[in-house]
């Protein structure tokens, strides 16, 4: 990315697309006045959240971090773009493409003006191992942010050496903005950069010597004396001329009362009109949805604002967090007034902002005298609520003037504290709550002093709100009656729908060799230790390595086999089955799709590469869940060691169309899918296949493997043990699998036979 130099010292913040000129800057500050305090200020706070602070030079590796360096990318060094970008694929997994092709540009850049200057090719290599375990241990936390609109800061302190500056100067070239304090003035910088080539030199008015121990942590505390004369203060500053009038103003209840425009609830023009309403069950089940869906209608023919949330407000992703700016606090109030200050903008409309303010200090303030003073687990909380604010915000609020009212329309209700405390917040602003709880089996833990609570007996399940934008379901009299039917019937009495249930855990079962024949053919539900628990199904499964021949007889060994080749089989003969080398469209975004330690699953289900979108949603979640749980587990052995994490999502989630096939169509109370696996050979399987079978077993499948020879198969990339497995009789070699579509029982020849045989 191209350096640019600034107008004024505070386009240091502005963010990468609002810039006059695309790109970052790079300074070198040798003086001092009041602005460079200001700056310094700033720039350390945000260095902290969004970069990296060097308080003293970069150390050289050390051994044990040269050590670890050579065992995963041993010594190889070549002086080629193309090695630097595969090296740095390896060595730090979590750079996106672009960056890394630019940093590996730079890479050689920097090397190069080495080697122009002198230096040799073991020179050279040793300075790229030194830039490697640099970037791995000291900046690796910001270089997968490189290149985003916000732009990550690095401040650097002190006198700076050849090594360091070339450092810098490739992390700039990736999209750093740096800083440079020189202490000792510009003559001491110009020995390493006598050109100035490399930064820019920062020149304001009145710029004099630093002061006598000047230092960065002397600029945090100046900081932080100032942030504790604000929060001295009243941290509510200019109140606002608008409060709430909740529920009391209503006439009539439910709908009716939030159908009523602002400008009608009342005359006070101090105040705005809102409800926050929780309705339990529904007066008609034959009504209720109809009237949902002409609910809608009405607020949207009078140009309402409206938000709908079905089942769930989904949680803050990694982007909106970060998005929220914020730091280490020490007291509640000083904590409030920075967050305020920093999340909430809405400079449309002043008086909009005081509120919103205003509410923003007042719950969090109650809420803090109620986690007794737990100021970092409050801190959290109210990061969630400003992601959730920010979200909803332009849905909500967009061009708002007195006396509009939006509606936050909440079905099932609040299921966590963050949820409730967000209702609770939104009914302190120009919104109507209405949360639905239709279905009884559900709770909404909401509570609030203004909370209005309407209750009706009966209960129905409502799977997506009525709207016109999506496809509209009403029912009729005899379908509630067959559902009440099947609560009757499907409930507790061993009988189930077809694909009732949507969440399972498999149980691997510790069993004789024989019974491996009795229950395979058997339905989950009649094998033993099948349970459902909560909706939660345990599915009792095989998981088994059979090792050599019983009896040496192979007739009856491939016979065997053959019977277990029933419909839902899948025969694996060939090994490897999955290749390294194999062509895998989900390698390359491994990295983006897997994020301090999670899914990131709207990433993975919007993405181009992902191929499951055809899949049932729920097995499709399913799916995820379980990769979830195989890479949290660290079943297969290097993960989070040594990027094993990667292969195993990019695995699974390439998985062929007969296996995809089985998985859709598995009911979790009948017949699991299963695979047969035969490996007759010296060949080995791959890291890929345990993968792929250890995956198989956690989403339910049955899999037995047979290996004649009894050589290790895929256990040896187990952390643990997984598989049950049988010494059923000698060890043969070198075997070679029938057809065992043609393959029949030898059939014994009796005298008659013989005689009469050309007559059959």
């Amino acid at each position: 990315m191209d350096r640019k130099r600034i107008q004024n010292w505070q386009d240091f913040f502005v963010k990468l697309d609002e810039r006059k000129e695309r790109g970052v800057f790079f300074y070198r500050i040798s003086g001092y006045n009041g602005q460079v305090q200001e700056l310094l200020e700033q720039y350390d706070r945000v260095a902290q959240y969004n970069g990296v602070v060097l308080e003293r030079k970069i150390p050289n590796p050390d051994e044990k971090k040269l050590s670890y360096y050579q065992e995963i990318m041993g010594l190889d060094f070549q002086m080629q773009i193309g090695f630097f970008s595969s090296a740095l694929e390896k060595w730090l997994p979590r750079v996106k493409e672009k960056q890394r092709k630019e940093m590996a540009a730079a890479l050689y850049q920097s090397l190069d003006y080495f080697r122009r200057n002198g230096k040799n090719e073991n020179m050279l290599k040793n300075a790229y191992i030194k830039y490697m375990c640099w970037l791995y241990y000291y900046f690796e936390r910001i270089i997968n942010h490189l290149g985003e609109n916000d732009v990550a800061k690095i401040l650097y302190e002190g006198e700076i050496g050849n090594y360091e500056l070339m450092m810098l100067v490739i992390l700039s070239c990736v999209g750093c903005d740096v800083i440079l304090l020189q202490y000792k003035g510009e003559q001491s910088y110009r020995t390493v950069d006598p050109e100035s080539r490399w930064s820019d030199r920062l020149e304001l008015d009145g710029m004099v010597s630093f002061p006598d121990r000047f230092s960065i942590q002397q600029v945090r505390e100046n900081r932080k004396n100032k942030e504790n004369r604000v929060e001295e203060s009243n941290i509510y500053g200019k109140k606002p001329e608008l409060s709430p009038c909740t529920n009391i103003w209503m006439k009539e209840k439910g709908f009716s009362s939030i159908q009523i425009e602002g400008a009608k609830r009342g005359e006070n023009p101090k105040l705005f009109y809102n409800c926050l309403i929780r309705i339990n069950g529904v007066e008609d089940k034959l009504t209720y949805q109809n009237e949902l869906y002409q609910f809608q209608l009405e607020l949207k023919s009078k140009k309402r604002k409206v938000v709908i949330i079905e089942e769930k407000i989904p949680l803050p992703t990694v982007e909106e967090i970060a998005a929220v700016q914020k730091k280490d606090y020490n007291r509640l109030e000083q904590m409030l007034a920075d967050l305020a200050n920093q999340n909430i903008r809405y400079t449309a409309n002043i008086e909009l902002q005081q509120v919103i303010r205003t509410a923003f200090f007042d719950l969090l303030l109650e809420e803090g005298r109620r986690e007794n003073s737990n100021i970092n687990r409050l801190k959290n909380r109210a990061v969630y609520l400003l992601c959730w604010l920010k979200r909803y915000q332009p849905e909500l609020f967009f061009d708002w003037k007195m006396p509009q009212i939006g509606c936050f329309i909440y079905l099932d209700g609040c299921q966590n504290e963050n949820e409730a405390m967000f209702c609770r917040f939104l009914s302190r602003l120009p919104v109507d709550v209405l949360i639905l709880v239709p279905d009884q089996k559900k709770r909404c833990i909401l509570q609030d002093s203004n909370l209005y609570e309407i209750n009706y007996e009966d209960t129905l399940e409502v799977l997506q709100f009525p709207r016109e934008d999506t496809k509209i379901h009403l029912a009729t009299a005899a379908y509630h009656a067959e559902r009440e039917l099947d609560t009757l019937m499907y409930q507790n009495s061993g009988i189930y729908r077809n694909q009732q249930y949507h969440r399972a855990a498999a149980v691997t079962l510790q069993t004789m060799y024989e019974e491996i024949q009795i229950l395979w053919g058997q339905e989950l539900k009649y094998r033993p230790n099948f349970s459902i628990v909560n909706n939660f199904v345990n599915l009792p499964v095989l998981f088994a390595k059979v090792s050599g021949v019983k009896n040496g007889n192979l007739l009856d060994y491939w016979l065997e086999i053959k019977s277990l080749l029933t419909e839902d089989v899948l025969l694996i003969k060939k090994v490897p089955y999955i290749k390294a080398t194999d062509e895998n469209p989900i390698k390359r975004y491994a990295a983006e799709f897997f994020k301090n330690k999670k899914l990131q699953r709207t990433k993975i289900k919007s993405h181009p590469s992902y191929s499951y979108g055809f899949l049932r949603e729920e097995m499709q979640e399913y799916i995820l869940d379980k990769l979830q749980l195989l890479i949290e587990q660290k079943t297969i052995k290097g993960t989070f060691e040594n990027g094993t994490e990667y292969t195993i999502l990019s695995t699974v989630l390439n998985m062929n169309q007969d296996l995809l096939r089985m998985i859709q169509k598995f009911d979790f109370t009948k017949k699991n899918p299963k695979i047969v696996h035969i490996n007759t050979t010296e060949e080995m399987v791959s890291l890929e296949d345990a993968i792929l079978m250890a995956f198989l077993n956690l989403i339910g499948f049955d899999i037995v493997l047979f290996v004649p020879t009894g050589y290790q198969s895929i256990e040896k990339y187990f952390q643990q043990v997984l598989l049950e497995e049988y010494q059923a009789g000698e060890y043969l070699y070198d075997l070679e699998v029938p057809d065992f579509e043609h393959l029949q029982e030898k059939r014994h020849w009796t005298w008659r036979d013989k005689i009469f045989k050309r007559g059959h």
